[in-house]
């Protein structure tokens, strides 16, 4: 197989296997009666996907993974990167599973989930660092050229990365589509990233991530008949934070993944807006999209339009590297 074509093999491989495991995936969640509950604050149009099965970021993992594994480029990076992912969305599938079946709707406490994620952030960071391809440098974008950090605040700046860009990821999951097809855009710039610095390993892992976040698009676009919950949206995240950390590109990472900071930022400055005002908001709801959603856009003009600025961030992105 050539090298150059691998990444786009894997893609249609991951693609291919979503589209094959889905149907039969939902149909047993949908036996358990994992299904959704929606938030009595959140949207009046979201009531109706009350039941909806979750934890459909099964389906992902899945995918992802025999993506990779079936082209046979299982390197050092690409098993770390996949360690992270599926050790994130394993966090992510118990606080599923608590929601669900315990009926807690917070699922795991932030300090449980913050534990597991920042562990295995630590790995990461660890392994980046003693590795001489890797050590401490950044690439700075635009310019070319590199920054050598400190290692101590290079394991916590890594540990970061990797933390926020899961969580920011789960802030996105809030509509039909919508973190599927903006982390399948930034993991299609990631790929054309990794390819250029040479890294055709994590440009094959890239695209086994891009192509099982479309492959579940299939199910997941509106009316979704499957969520991923945060199973899927912690996992691509963590995937999305190893492919910056690998590639020595995390100072990228929030131009391509400008999307999520939106979010991200929506929630913080909702917060403190908040308590700063007493009581009144910024946004009528955040995350920022809901905000569009209550001003009257339909479900399907945000996430498209959402998914344009994705790919705008990811143009950006891409520049930056050239």
């Amino acid at each position: 197989m050539s090298n150059e074509l691998a990444p786009l093999i894997s893609a249609l491989i991951a693609f291919g296997i979503t589209l094959l495991i889905g149907p039969k995936t939902i149909q047993y969640l949908r036996r358990l009666k994992f299904g959704q509950q929606i938030r009595s604050d959140g949207p009046q149009t979201h009531y109706k996907k009350a039941g909806t099965p979750s934890m459909g970021g099964i389906i992902i993992l899945l995918g992802l993974t025999i993506g990779v594994v079936l082209v046979r480029q299982v390197s050092d990076h690409v098993a770390l990167a996949l360690f992270a992912t599926l050790g994130f969305g394993v966090i992510g599938f118990v606080d599923d599973l608590i929601k669900i079946v315990a009926k807690r709707p917070l699922g795991l406490r932030a300090r449980e989930k913050l534990v597991g994620q920042i562990g295995i952030s630590l790995l990461v960071a660890l392994y980046a660092y003693t590795r001489p391809d890797i050590g401490t440098e950044l690439i700075i974008p635009f310019s070319g050229n590199t920054v050598s950090m400190p290692p101590l605040i290079f394991i916590v700046f890594t540990v970061l990365v990797m933390v926020g860009t899961a969580n920011a990821v789960n802030l996105t999951d809030g509509l039909d589509g919508l973190a599927a097809g903006s982390t399948a855009i930034a993991a299609a710039a990631y790929g054309i990233i990794a390819f250029l610095l040479g890294h055709i390993d994590l440009a094959v892992f890239a695209g086994s991530v891009g192509g099982a976040c479309l492959g579940f698009s299939w199910f997941n676009a509106p009316p979704a008949q499957v969520f991923m919950g945060d199973t899927g949206s912690l996992g691509l995240g963590a995937a999305l934070g190893s492919l910056a950390v690998l590639t020595k590109t995390s100072l990228f990472l929030p131009i391509i993944g400008g999307l999520f900071v939106i979010e991200t930022v929506s929630v913080i400055l909702q917060v403190v807006y908040f308590r700063l005002t007493k009581g009144q908001r910024l946004f009528q709801m955040a995350p920022i999209h809901h905000h569009f959603e209550l001003l009257g856009w339909a479900e399907p003009k945000v996430m498209i339009r959402f998914w344009l600025i994705a790919l705008v961030f990811a143009l950006v992105g891409l520049l930056a590297i050239l």
